[in-house]
Parts: C-alpha cells; structure tokens; sequence
C-alpha cells in the first residue's frame, strides 16, 4: 500500500496526470510482487471502463456539447432572464436558472460554467454587476450540474460503489434546488447591498422567450421523464438526450450544423477520453486493493477508533475539500471511494445520502483554488483575473457550505424523493 502510495504522491508533486499517476504505481506494485501477472493490468483496465453504463458519461457530454452549439443553452437564458431579470441582481439570478436547467441535460459542472461565461457575463457586466460578481455567481452555479441530475458524478459514484445511479439521480434533486436557492438569496443580498441597478417585468417578453425555449425545456422533460416512467436506463436516457439535440441541429440548423458536428464531436470526445482513462486507471488500483485486502485493512483500523457515523462523515468531508483544492472532482470519487465506502457501509451510513454528500464537497471544490476547475474555465474564457473570480465565489461558497450541513445532519432532504418516486414506480 505504501509503495503505491508513495510513487504516485511523487508523479504528482512531478505534475504528472492523475490517472497516469495512479495507473503507474499500480502497474509497478503488480510487476514486482510475484503472486500477480502483468497482464491484469490491461484487463482490470478494460474491464472497469466495459460498463454498460458508463456509456451514460461520454453520451451526456456530448449532448451538452451538442446544446451549445446548436443555441439551445442561449434559449434557457433568455428565458430565465425574462423571468427574473426585474429582481435586484436579475440577471445573477438567471443566471442561476439557467444553469440549474442546463443541468438536467449537460452533467458537466466546467462546460456548464465555460458556456455560461459568454453568454451571462458580459450582459452582468454590461447592467452594472463588478466584474468579480459577475465572474463569481458563473463559477459557483456551474458546480450545480453535478447535482442535478444528470450527474457524471453521481454516475461515476454509482458504479463504483455499485449504487442505483437512478437513485441517486433523484437524491440530488433537492439538495441541487437548495444550492440554487442559497445562490439565488446570496446573489439577492449582494445586490442590496451593491445597489445593482434593477430591470423592468415585461410579461410578453417572457411570453415570447417561453415560446422560444420550449425545444431547449422538452430535453430535461425526455431525460427525467424517462427514467421516472421507467422507459429509460441513465445510458439509455444519454442517448436520447444526444438523438433530441441532434434531431433540433439538423432541422432548425440544417448544413451549417453538419458542418460544426465534427468540431463538436471532437471536443467531446477528448474531454470523454480523459475521463475514461481515469476511470480505467482506478479499475487497476482497485482490483489491486481488493486482491491485497487493503479496504478490509483500513476499515478495520477506522472502525476500532470507535468513530460515530457524523464524526466520519465530518472527517471525511474536511478531507474531500482538502483535497478539492488539488485535484478534480472525478479524481476525488474514483480515489477515495475503493477505500472510504467500505468504512461508511460498516457503519451503517446509508449509500445514497454519502453519495449526496461527497458530491455537494466535490461541487464546493470547483471554486476553490488553486485548482478549482470552474475558476480558471471562467477566468480564461471571460478574461477576468483568477483573484477576482475567485473572490466573487466566496460567498457563494459560504451558502453552499450551509447546505451541505443541512444535507448531513437532515438526510431525508436528499432520501425523501428517490424513497417516494422509486416506490410509486416500483408499486404501479
């Protein structure tokens, strides 16, 4: 354990990726030690990424990469902005709304934050918002797709915890809604307090935007309404999601669309390869640990402490933020969770609600440096310095700590729909 421990701290500290990182020092403890052949490294690999359903990650980014070329992101924002956009800091505020409608069809926290910085941004910055807030109320919403379903990281979490991922689904429903909302009244009372000027309701504005939004609305409608009635596997529901934002390019776009669909393609796909090889790699550190006992080990040694569940919930947490601040919230998942759930299971914490948990902690991590992903995805796409960003996420970061302590001392608040949708389902 050590070994591997030590030689990937120090591919790290080398800059080295992470899923190279972990991958090498796996593949170096199975060469030395005798009793293991060298060729489980290509089948733990292949074997871990040959899910069925973690075909739901690569399909779910490239329909989120699809709904923004083809302008259906601009639809849901024109929309909430027409809503909102007469409340002090209206245009924060829709900001917000669109990004937690965004994400019931991207699940990807960096694209979501990326493609809200040219559309919101320049618009905050032109009704008199700072710079900083502007930049920070985009960086903060974005971490809200890893909630809302669908989630790339509540389906990384389900596979390797061998967790419902339509549960979790779910579960992150309201607790997603509440990070929305402790945006939103953030977002109000800086407004007060800046004195931000105020827009005018214009109610066949909102008509009419509505009217437009409605192909960007059906998306979210065929995903969650498909996995509620039961027509659709999380796969199955990604696959829907890239055929609807196609089916949209092709009609309302036509040859310009087919002339994009490439591009957007390719970026997809190379976002999709780096997470695969991730998830590739702790399949190898994983049947490593399972075959040297080390999960066993460690639970073992955790529960003899004599730990109560809320102690090691807070412990863990601290840890997971700790580590936000180094690594990527795919990368906390895929490493904490071979070792970590085996102590929460013997502790009787239920799977779910410490899914709902860690996710919330990953989703604080975008925002905090010197790695949080959704600072600098803002900061180069907007060009606003990284301190400015960073400070204008503070705040939110602070409400978003609140709701995860909501979250961890009320787990009902995450277990109540899943327990409620999943028997409905269940019973008809």
């Amino acid at each position: 354990m050590y070994i591997v421990g030590i030689i990937a701290l120090v591919l790290l500290v080398l800059s080295v990726p992470i899923g190279i990182a972990l991958g090498a020092a796996s593949a170096v403890y199975i060469f030395i030690d005798p009793l293991l052949e060298p060729n489980v490294i290509f089948r733990a690999f292949f074997n871990f990424i040959g899910r069925y359903s973690l075909m739901a990650i690569p399909l779910f980014i490239f329909a989120g990469f699809l709904m923004e070329r083809t302008g259906l992101v601009a639809q849901l924002f024109r929309f909430a902005d027409a809503l909102v956009g007469w409340m002090p800091g209206g245009f924060g505020i829709a900001t917000v709304l669109a990004c937690v409608m965004f994400a019931a069809i991207s699940g990807s926290s960096v694209a979501m934050a990326a493609a809200m910085s040219l559309i919101a941004i320049p618009e905050m910055l032109k009704r008199g918002s700072p710079p900083w807030l502007a930049s920070g109320i985009v960086a903060a919403s974005g971490g809200i797709a890893m909630l809302i379903p669908p989630s790339i990281i509540l389906i990384l979490y389900g596979i390797v915890t061998e967790t419902s991922i339509v549960r979790l689904f779910f579960a992150g429903v309201v607790p997603g809604i509440c990070l929305a909302v402790s945006n939103i009244v953030a977002m109000l009372a800086l407004a007060w307090y800046l004195k931000l000027p105020r827009g005018k309701l214009d109610l066949r504005e909102a008509a009419r935007s509505g009217k437009v939004a409605i192909p960007a609305l059906g998306m979210p409608v065929v995903i969650l309404g498909g996995l509620y009635g039961g027509l659709f596997t999380p796969t199955e529901a990604a696959a829907a999601a890239c055929g609807y934002a196609l089916l949209y390019g092709v009609i309302t776009g036509r040859g310009e669309f087919i002339r994009e669909l490439l591009p957007t393609t390719c970026r997809a796909l190379n976002l999709s390869a780096v997470v695969l090889f991730l998830v590739g790699s702790v399949g190898v550190f994983q049947f490593l640990a399972a075959n040297l006992y080390w999960p066993q080990i460690v639970t073992k040694a955790v529960v003899s402490i004599g730990l109560t569940p809320i102690g090691f919930i807070f412990m863990f947490m601290i840890a997971a933020l700790f580590l936000g601040m180094f690594l990527d919230g795919v990368a906390i998942v895929l490493l904490t969770m071979p070792v970590v759930y085996p102590i929460a299971d013997a502790l009787k914490i239920d799977p779910v609600h410490l899914g709902i948990m860690l996710t919330i902690a990953v989703e604080m991590s975008v925002v905090t440096p010197p790695v949080g992903l959704n600072l600098f995805a803002v900061s180069s796409t907007s060009k606003i310095p990284i301190t400015q960003v960073t400070r204008g996420a503070i705040p939110f970061f602070t409400t978003d700590a609140i709701v995860l302590l909501l979250v961890i001392f009320f787990p009902i608040l995450s277990l109540w729909l899943p327990d409620v949708l999943i028997t409905d389902v269940f019973n008809k």
